[in-house]
């Protein structure tokens, strides 16, 4: 790199020298609070008061050096403010990093994915029924330097957010579509909650609505309806039954019809089956030909 190179791009002067210290950066994004700021924009007074940190940095050496040197784990990020400016170069981790004495402050950010209860909603829903939702959400920062410079406190604005999204987006819906749309509305929160919490550092990964409380009394009436419907059904499916029945019966009596013999030993039939079951009173059925035969006969 050239000298004119470094001089129009401080940033990557400072991360070249971050490299031979070992300490890692995140990228900076542009709409960072102070962002555009760099340590070569420093005035004369604040460039003394570092110099003079440097100074009683080699001084006492022996006995801060222990306290400047900072370690962030792997799934940690560390923003860190010299004279209350964000250095230039983005977030620095994991591993080991330098901080002055006095003059240096850090933040840790955690890069690991959190999930929060929603709590318990009371919304009105489109048909006009009250109905208490709860979710749960599942976030992670996604840049660590937007997260701490530009919102004060990105873990307590997600789930306020998270708690205004479910309202705002089941108080359009009916009480059907809140039932049986859940995976839906899950995704239409998610992207929504994403859209909203971009400026703010945070990803959105997954929204789940875990439980739909009804009324009482409510519940009560779909029950009923619910019941009264299963009845219903099942009052058409018996009387279908009954109508197959009787068409079989109807084909079974046109075949027997066809030949007096074929009734006759249907009866034989009945009579070991009957026998088969050991029962001591028999019943012979009365041919009905018999009783016509003789009512014409009189």
């Amino acid at each position: 790199m050239s000298a004119k190179q470094a001089h129009d791009n401080p940033a990557l002067e400072e991360g070249s020298s971050a490299g031979l210290s070992g300490e890692r950066r995140d990228p900076q994004p542009d709409f960072v609070i102070g962002g555009a700021d760099s340590d070569s924009s420093l005035d004369c007074f604040s460039a003394l008061i570092i110099g003079l940190s440097y100074l009683l940095f080699i001084v006492t050496s022996p006995l801060t050096v222990w306290m400047c040197i900072k370690i962030v784990q792997e799934y940690e990020r560390a923003v860190i403010f010299r004279l209350g400016r964000l250095r230039s170069g983005g977030a620095v981790g994991p591993g080991w990093f330098f901080v002055l004495p006095c003059i240096d402050a850090y933040s840790k950010v955690d890069l690991r994915s959190v999930s929060f209860d929603v709590p318990p909603q009371e919304i009105l829903t489109k048909d006009s029924v009250t109905v208490a939702v709860d979710a749960v959400v599942y976030y992670r920062v996604s840049n660590p330097t937007v997260s701490v410079a530009n919102v004060e406190d990105y873990a307590r604005n997600t789930r306020l957010l998270a708690a205004t999204t479910l309202r705002n987006a089941l108080g359009t819906r009916t009480l059907s579509e809140i039932l049986c749309e859940r995976e839906e509305i899950s995704t239409h929160m998610q992207e929504t909650l994403d859209e909203a919490t971009d400026p703010w550092g945070v990803k959105v990964e997954r929204v789940e609505i875990k439980d739909v409380r009804l009324p009482m009394q409510l519940q009560r009436a779909m029950a009923a309806e619910a019941e009264a419907s299963r009845e219903a059904k099942a009052k058409v499916i018996a009387a279908e039954g009954e109508m197959r029945a009787s068409r079989s019966l109807k084909e079974a009596a046109d075949v027997i019809n066809e030949s007096p013999a074929a009734l006759q030993l249907r009866y034989l039939q009945t009579l070991n089956t009957i026998s088969a079951e050991k029962n001591s009173t028999i019943i012979f059925p009365l041919p009905v030909d018999i009783l016509g035969s003789v009512m014409k006969n009189k």
